[in-house]
């Protein structure tokens, strides 16, 4: 991502948006960011709370592909944050999910070519690995289409690319804040109580995108390495006497998240901080371009919230609620 360029976050009001926004006014000099959603509310309250003349709000929804092929006029660069997201709402409601998560991904690449975007990057989620529920099939299906894109770009150049990861602390509608509304309750609702959830700032999140955007070749999925977590250590980080009541697993819900699944290993490199699955397409994951530097993941290899060797504690934890919740 270049200084001086115009960038596009569709879904841009969310959480993800919000810090991604932050972190570029605080590290870049973009000529314009452009915050492409569908709630003039959470536009309103976003104007006034960063007051940059930087920021452009448009209200569209990534169902609606005229509207992003006028949103996407001038762009040099996207990112695809828009997205249905919570798993029993996708499972009751899949029509809608579809449309959103599938039907707006193939919008988005196809407004992107034929604006000629520079550069694309798509958010996935841990639950496009081997997905079990709606929300993660769609987003499978997604990732699927992103890569494909590259096959479309011809003389435009544009290039796409995904970054996955997991459960960000603190986003909205996650278990840490959740818990911290309920905590004076002295009970904690758990689904499982084997439960294991990856666990990734949204500072991470966003310098994830930030890295992809510089070294993209596309079609890479990029994929941090991160701590995991039990959720019931979660729960004791925020009230440490709260009673833990187990409720059952939710429709579609996993008790171990994988962000790295055996059959993606032929496919995936290890680097310091991150993983890179490559596509099987064209045989991408053999371009030594795309390999660098990467080392070749053992047979078999899988990178789950259950086997993962970097596991948070909870006085880590404390620590960061503390920080961060503390107002």
């Amino acid at each position: 991502m270049q200084n001086n360029s115009t960038i596009l976050i569709t879904g841009g009001t969310g959480s993800f948006g919000q810090k991604f926004v932050h972190m570029v006014l605080k590290q870049y000099k973009p000529k314009k960011i452009i915050i492409f959603s569908r709630d003039e509310q959470k536009q309103n309250e976003m104007f006034k709370k960063f007051n940059s003349n930087k920021l452009r709000f448009f209200i569209g929804d990534v169902r609606d592909k005229s509207r992003l092929y006028r949103a996407l006029d001038g762009v040099d660069y996207v990112i695809h944050a828009a997205a249905l997201k919570i798993v029993p709402t996708a499972e009751y409601n899949p029509f809608e999910t579809i449309k959103t998560n599938i039907v707006g991904a193939m919008n988005v690449i196809d407004a992107c070519l034929d604006r000629k975007i520079k550069k694309v990057v798509a958010l996935s989620t841990d639950k496009a690995s081997s997905p079990i529920n709606l929300y993660g099939a769609t987003k499978m299906a997604s990732d699927k289409l992103f890569v494909a894109a590259n096959n479309y770009s011809g003389n435009n150049k544009t290039i796409f690319s995904i970054v996955r990861y997991g459960n960000v602390m603190g986003s909205r509608g996650s278990v840490i804040p959740f818990f911290i509304d309920i905590k004076k309750k002295n009970e904690f609702p758990i689904t499982n109580k084997d439960m294991t959830r990856f666990m990734i700032t949204l500072e991470e999140g966003v310098d994830l995108v930030f890295h992809a955007f510089k070294n993209m070749n596309g079609g890479e999925i990029y994929v941090k390495k991160i701590p995991s977590m039990r959720v019931i250590d979660i729960a004791k980080a925020i009230n440490s006497q709260a009673k833990i009541k187990i409720i059952g697993i939710r429709p579609g819900e996993k008790i171990h998240e994988q962000m790295v699944s055996e059959d993606e290993a032929i496919y995936t490199y290890e680097y310091n901080n991150y993983y890179k699955i490559l596509p099987a397409i064209n045989d991408w994951y053999k371009d030594k371009s795309r390999i660098g530097k990467g080392i070749k993941v053992p047979k078999n290899f899988s990178y789950n919230s259950l086997n993962n060797k970097n596991t948070m504690t909870v006085n880590e934890l404390k620590k960061w609620i503390k920080l961060n919740f503390s107002h």
